[in-house]
């Protein structure tokens, strides 16, 4: 029961995978703790990808350079694998939104899904940074 509400937005992200061949989605945090999941990966398994992702984020941001200046700001990042794609978006401040398919997917339709959820969203999916909540000494 405590991962049904600790995954209230889980229904949300099952709506991305209504685009035929998307499989799984999760809504992660900068800092790579796992906000949400969709129906079909387990929590461990979500929890696992939501590390990593995370760390392909940074290393996407930090490579902006290369495409143009330092503070270029990061968009989106695409991985093809022999098998399918892993779609990594901007989901507000602090938040990413990540959506792996097969490789027959419609990848415009995926991305067009996937900013669609983050516009309807707002807010919700906004990540604050961590602040330390300790009392002053």
């Amino acid at each position: 029961m405590i991962d049904a509400v600790a995954n209230e937005l889980g229904w949300m992200l099952d709506e991305v995978l209504k685009v035929p061949e998307a499989r799984h989605a999760i809504l992660l945090s900068a800092d790579g703790m796992l906000r949400s999941h969709s129906a079909d990966i387990s929590r461990d398994d979500a929890e696992r990808l939501a590390a990593g992702l995370s760390g392909l984020q940074s290393i996407s941001r930090s490579t902006a350079e290369f495409c143009g200046t330092p503070d270029t700001p990061w968009r989106q990042t695409l991985i093809e694998f022999a098998h399918g794609y892993v779609f990594l978006v901007a989901a507000g401040e602090g938040a990413y939104l990540a959506v792996s398919t097969s490789a027959e997917v419609d990848m415009e339709a995926v991305t067009y899904r996937m900013h669609k959820l983050v516009d309807r969203l707002g807010r919700e999916l906004t990540s604050p940074a961590r602040r330390d909540t300790g009392a002053p000494a």
